[in-house]
């Protein structure tokens, strides 16, 4: 009996130990199952790279996983056929204006985000930025009113002797030092709001004339600001005589009619430019395109045409189509796009739409060899900006601590990472709602930019050297193919 009892405990004992060393064989069941996360899709193969930002916002610049492979045929529907045998102007590049106010702004973030930021805007890795617009002296967005030439009230200065640079070397020319070096071919423009104030009628930032015995004093300004510029390693490719002559109501501004621009470039800055061996670009007018007469009238005369490079347009006022009637009176004279704000807060698909149709599309189809946005950064308040300056100018970032992107952000992005500069607009049609423009890129590649005007999803083909492909755009979107 005892035996047994012994036989019996000794058998509950090893099912124990058993029992036990299954269990721990097993992975305990968690409390609370989680769905483990679906794996990426692979990445499909295709001949067109597809970028799309859709209007309601809810994709922004993104790459999508499509695969959009050329067939032989015409296929059967809307086709945009594009023609890289018909070429038109050459791309000098698309960009931004870095107002002081900007440079302020990206300067207050810490070293790294500071540089990583630039990076993501000014590396081809990013989205390439190539062209930027400077203001020489102070813009309404800026921080405070200067010019690089203020003494006080009385004197004058007319050998630029007490020229300095010295208001852009806490924040400007530290940003713009590091942009250069990672974009060295970045095109850089520059641009007064204001002559110093000792050269005005009225002595004052806001309005005024340039007077006439300080022509030849403002042309040597300019050389100054190029030849030190140049020694602080920045090179300015072209100038305006003047932001919007024709707005004297700005803080700073300055009104210089027609004539007088004339004059200016054809007796004075001209000559200055040419006795100091200075090869920038003078470029006229720089601004709204419902005054194309401006422009035609320094052009119309020869010997102040001989000195100037083009003309320069914003979009305020007038219609796009006014570039090409400037154009095509002068098809030897370039047409630049420098400047288009969005108001803040803002709509991003309105102002995605209007911005996209008029100057990228609209721009570039009326011969503009750029397109700026104004302007780079603001923080949450719209600021910096002077008093009586724009208070309601939406940054393509907003620099409040961290950085978001807005929606002159992503209108640039969807030209600039592709379209370099070199490229040469090529010939594609319009085709109902879908609204475009064409590029070949130096390394041969096609970049066709598309503007789904439609309030519904667009399916359509992209016809090239008798193939094609087939795509749908959704409604408000745009969308960048490359190939």
């Amino acid at each position: 009996m005892i035996l047994s009892l012994r036989k019996m405990a000794i058998k509950t004992m090893l099912s124990i130990v058993l029992l036990s060393l299954l269990n721990c064989s097993k992975s305990p069941a968690p409390e609370n199952p989680v769905n483990p996360p679906e794996p990426e899709p692979p990445v499909v193969s295709s001949d067109v790279a597809f970028w799309l930002t859709q209007g309601d916002g809810v994709v922004k610049f993104q790459k999508q996983n499509v695969a959009l492979n050329f067939k032989d045929g015409t296929g059967s529907g809307t086709t945009i056929e594009v023609n890289d045998t018909r070429t038109y102007q050459q791309i000098d590049g698309f960009g931004y204006t870095l107002t002081g106010g900007s440079a302020m702004l990206i300067n207050t973030l810490p070293e790294a985000a500071q540089n990583e930021l630039l990076k993501e805007l000014f590396s081809t890795d990013g989205i390439g930025v190539s062209y930027l617009r400077l203001s020489i002296g102070a813009s309404d967005l800026s921080a405070s009113t200067f010019t690089y030439n203020d003494i006080a009230t009385g004197q004058t200065d007319p050998n630029m002797e007490r020229f300095s640079l010295e208001p852009e070397r806490r924040d400007l020319l530290p940003v713009l030092k590091k942009i250069v070096a990672l974009m060295p071919g970045i095109k850089i423009m520059g641009s007064p709001w204001t002559a110093p104030l000792w050269m005005k009628t009225n002595n004052s930032f806001v309005g005024g004339s340039l007077k006439p015995e300080h022509y030849a004093a403002y042309a040597k300004y300019f050389v100054k600001y190029i030849q030190q510029m140049k020694a602080e390693g920045i090179t300015i490719d072209a100038i305006t005589p003047q932001n919007e002559p024709l707005h004297g109501g700005n803080n700073p501004s300055m009104v210089m009619q027609a004539a007088e621009q004339a004059d200016f470039i054809k007796n004075h800055l001209g000559p200055a430019f040419a006795a100091a061996n200075i090869k920038t670009k003078i470029i006229v007018y720089d601004h709204n395109a419902d005054r194309p007469d401006y422009p035609l009238a320094i052009l119309a005369d020869p010997e102040a045409k001989k000195y100037v490079d083009g003309s320069a347009f914003h979009l305020y006022g007038g219609n796009i189509s006014a570039l090409s009637q400037v154009y095509n009176a002068h098809p030897d004279r370039k047409i630049y796009f420098t400047e288009q704000w969005v108001g803040g807060p803002g709509n991003f698909q309105g102002d995605l739409q209007w911005h996209v149709e008029n100057l990228i599309i609209g721009a570039t189809r009326n011969w503009s060899s750029n397109v700026l946005e104004w302007n780079l950064a603001a923080d949450q308040n719209y600021r910096p900006y002077t008093n009586g300056g724009c208070n309601s100018c939406l940054g393509a970032l907003t620099i409040a601590g961290s950085v978001s992107r807005n929606v002159a952000y992503y209108i640039i992005a969807h030209a600039s990472k592709f379209v370099r500069p070199g490229s040469l607009r090529i010939e594609s049609n319009m085709a109902g709602t879908l609204l475009n423009v064409a590029f070949k890129t130096p390394d041969n590649k096609k970049v066709l930019i598309v503007l789904n005007k439609s309030t519904t999803p667009e399916t359509f083909n992209i016809r090239h050297n008798g193939r094609y492909i087939t795509t749908t755009l959704p409604n408000a979107g745009v969308g960048t193919y490359v190939w």
